[in-house]
């Protein structure tokens, strides 16, 4: 039997699951951003026509499922696994967006790290055999986010530079094994890291020590180097966050100039859109690679992609106690080419 483990902390997809579709929906403020046109739905009414704030993400995330579903002309019954999560309490965005689909559901938290853990374990189940088609989905959305982490929108609160702005928002992708791709490659599992940050407007801090360590750990697993990738995106640092990864990584021997960015810098325009350090959130990393950069790798204008979506592992309560914010990050090597 081929071994699928690899160095510390990594797997390997001899099979190459496919994503077979992908889909993108964001909210208005997101739609307005640089990467508009790579969307695949952009709503105006950030309520999508619900009660709540919280029922509007779980429509988002129901249309993002739908979305890919109907590009790949699937239907709910031809998945065998749904992988979803969120950031509210309970997972209730992705637990009550599917509640009706019969989908078999595996709820995930990994705080904005869940596109990349969902897509992982979709590959897994999907290389195994476990699933034929499995889905990879989550959401996120800044006046439900904002509700339980930070302050209702009527308080009008002041934000600090290093705030960051939850995108609104929802990625999905449907993993399969058969298809055009692209194709999930390998992947490595993230350790926890916690070097003690406790201020909650500074995520960007927070989680970058451990999209190092994962990066890092994932060259040292497969013997790469960053020159082996066209791209390496992190999930939701922003801008001060990229800056850390960047010069941590150069002091480890690692040069990413020119070859890193992060999905919470892609996703808006510093210079109109007053988001402070950037974008946060799962929808974050979820909408920017099911919309823009898997659309980029069918173009044939990315090859291989390494995939890290970040997390912060925090709750209101946590927070209220006085706790730091541990970090993870995922990786996930996306490639356009069976191997």
């Amino acid at each position: 039997m081929q071994e699928l483990h690899r160095g510390k902390q990594s797997v390997v997809f001899p099979n190459f699951p496919a994503i077979e579709a992908n889909a993108a929906i964001v909210g208005k403020k997101e739609g307005e951003g640089p990467l508009r046109e790579d969307f695949d739905q952009i709503t105006q009414d950030t309520k999508l026509n619900q009660a709540s704030w919280e029922k509007a993400e779980s429509e988002l995330q129901k249309t993002a499922l739908e979305l890919a579903l109907g590009k790949a002309s699937l239907r709910y019954d031809d998945l065998d696994v749904l992988f979803a999560g969120d950031l509210l309490n309970q997972c209730i965005s992705s637990s009550f967006a599917v509640r009706d689909t019969k989908i078999p559901f595996l709820g995930l938290y990994g705080a904005c790290s869940t596109m990349a853990e969902s897509l992982l374990l979709a590959a897994s189940f999907v290389n195994a055999g476990y699933a034929r088609r499995a889905g990879a989905i989550t959401s996120s959305h800044f006046a439900s986010a904002e509700r339980q982490y930070r302050f209702p929108l009527g308080y009008g609160g002041q934000r600090t530079p290093t705030a960051q702005w939850t995108v609104t928002g929802s990625g999905c992708c449907i993993v399969s094994s058969s298809g055009k791709g692209p194709f999930v490659e390998c992947a490595t599992v993230g350790k926890i890291q916690d070097f003690g940050i406790k201020d909650a407007n500074n995520m960007g801090a927070a989680m970058a020590p451990a999209a190092v360590d994962t990066i890092r750990q994932h060259f040292e697993d497969f013997g790469r180097r960053p020159q082996d990738y066209d791209l390496i995106v992190t999930g939701d640092l922003g801008i001060l966050g990229k800056q850390i990864v960047l010069e941590q990584m150069n002091l480890d021997g690692f040069d990413l100039e020119g070859r890193y960015n992060d999905c919470g810098v892609m996703i808006f325009d510093p210079e109109r859109q007053d988001v402070h350090a950037g974008g946060s959130g799962c929808g974050c990393s979820a909408s920017v690679l099911c919309g823009h950069l898997l659309r980029r790798m069918r173009e044939g204008k990315l090859k291989r992609l390494l995939f890290c979506a970040t997390g912060a592992l925090l709750s209101p309560v946590s927070s209220w106690q006085g706790e730091s914010i541990p970090g993870v990050c995922h990786a996930v090597s996306i490639v356009s080419e069976r191997r």
